[in-house]
C-alpha cells in the first residue's frame, strides 16, 4: 500500500504560487506516495491539474463555534491515515489541525504545531522571506532544498482574448483593506497612455471587483483590454508568456508573473516589506517608496527603458 502524505496550503494567490517549489520537493521525496493537498476552493481545480498531487481536498474553514464543521474535518483527517503532514500554511488555523488528532496519535508533522514531530525551530522564521522559510522547514524535515517554482505544466490557450500584437500587463488592484499598497489610478492611466503611444497594448487584470479600475485606466485609449474578472490562474500564466512586461502593486498575481520570467516591475509602499515577501524571478525589479503617490510615472518608465522599451 502506498504511503499517504498530506500537504496543507490554503492560499492566498501569492503564497500558493511561492509554494510551487516546496510542492515539487515533497513530490520528489515521496515519489511513490499518494499525496493529498488540503487547500482553499479558488486553488482546488488548478492544483488538481498539477503533477504534484493525486487528490485535492477543499478546506471549508469551519468557524470557531461550528462544531459540526470541526468534527467533519477531524473525521476526514483521521480517515486519511496519513504517514506525514506538511503544513506549509503554518497559520494559527492550520497548526490547530494538528490538535484535531487528539486523543489519537498524530501523524508525522512538519510545521509549527506544538509537539509535532518535525518542527521548524528557527525562532526568526517570521522574519525570513517566504521561500527561504518554507525551504528551511522542509530541509529540517529531511527533504532536499526545494527548486525554483516551475509551472511549465500549465496548459491551455487565450485565443478568446484576441490579443493581436505586443502587450503589457497592468495589475492595479490588491487587498481592499490595505489601500496604501496601491499605486494611484491616475498614475496607471498615464502609464497606459505611454504604453499605448509606443505600440504596447495595456492589458489590465484583477478580480471582478477591480473591473472598475480597469475601465478607468483604459477608457481614453484607442487600444487596450480590461480583463479584470475574466481570467483564471491558467490564463494568467499564459498571458505572462506573451507579455512584454508586467507592472503592478505588491499583490498575489505579481508572484505568478515573476516566476514565469516575464520582465516585472513591482511597486512597494511602506505597507509591505520586500525582504520578507518580494516577488522573485529571473527579471524582477522592485520599486519602493514610503508613499506610492510619490513614485512618478517617469521613474517606472525609466525601468521599462532598461527592459528595452520599444
Amino acid at each position: 500500500m502506498k504511503e499517504k502524505i498530506l500537504v496543507i496550503k490554503l492560499g492566498a494567490v501569492g503564497d500558493f504560487i511561492q509554494a510551487g517549489g516546496p510542492f515539487a520537493a515533497i513530490r520528489s521525496y515521496h515519489a511513490g506516495a499518494y499525496i493529498t493537498l488540503l487547500t482553499s476552493f479558488p486553488f482546488a481545480e488548478f492544483a488538481a491539474k498539477s503533477p504534484w498531487f493525486d487528490e485535492v481536498w477543499v478546506d471549508t474553514r469551519p468557524k470557531l463555534l461550528n462544531l459540526t464543521g470541526w468534527l467533519t474535518l477531524r473525521s476526514r483527517l483521521l480517515g486519511g491515515r496519513f504517514l506525514r503532514v506538511y503544513d506549509l500554511q503554518t497559520s494559527d488555523r492550520s497548526k490547530f489541525y494538528f490538535k484535531l488528532y487528539w486523543p489519537n496519535e498524530a501523524p508525522q508533522w512538519s510545521g509549527i504545531a506544538s509537539g509535532c514531530s518535525h518542527p521548524h525551530l528557527n525562532p526568526d522564521r517570521d522574519l525570513m522571506h517566504t521561500l527561504d522559510r518554507q525551504a528551511e522547514q522542509l530541509v529540517m524535515a529531511g527533504l532536499s532544498y526545494p527548486p525554483a517554482p516551475d509551472f511549465s505544466w500549465v496548459q491551455g490557450n487565450i485565443f478568446r482574448f484576441e490579443l493581436n500584437g505586443p502587450y503589457a500587463i497592468l495589475v492595479p488592484g490588491g487587498a481592499k483593506h490595505r489601500p496604501a499598497k496601491r499605486w494611484p489610478i491616475d498614475h496607471y492611466k498615464k502609464l497606459a497612455w505611454h504604453l499605448n503611444k509606443v505600440g504596447l497594448k495595456p492589458i489590465v487584470i484583477g478580480t471582478a471587483e477591480e473591473a472598475k479600475l480597469g475601465d478607468q485606466i483604459i477608457k481614453d485609449l484607442n487600444k487596450g483590454f480590461n480583463l479584470a474578472g475574466h481570467t483564471s490562474l491558467e490564463d494568467l500564466f499564459l498571458l505572462a508568456k506573451g507579455a512584454t512586461y508586467v507592472i503592478g502593486n505588491d499583490t498575489g498575481p505579481m508572484h505568478l508573473f515573476s516566476v514565469q520570467g516575464c520582465p516585472s516591475v513591482v511597486l512597494y509602499s511602506h505597507a509591505s516589506d520586500p525582504t520578507i515577501c518580494a516577488q522573485r524571478g529571473s527579471n524582477v525589479t522592485i520599486l519602493q517608496r514610503a508613499n506610492l503617490e510619490t513614485l512618478s510615472v517617469n521613474e517606472v518608465l525609466r525601468v521599462l527603458g532598461d527592459f528595452q522599451l520599444p
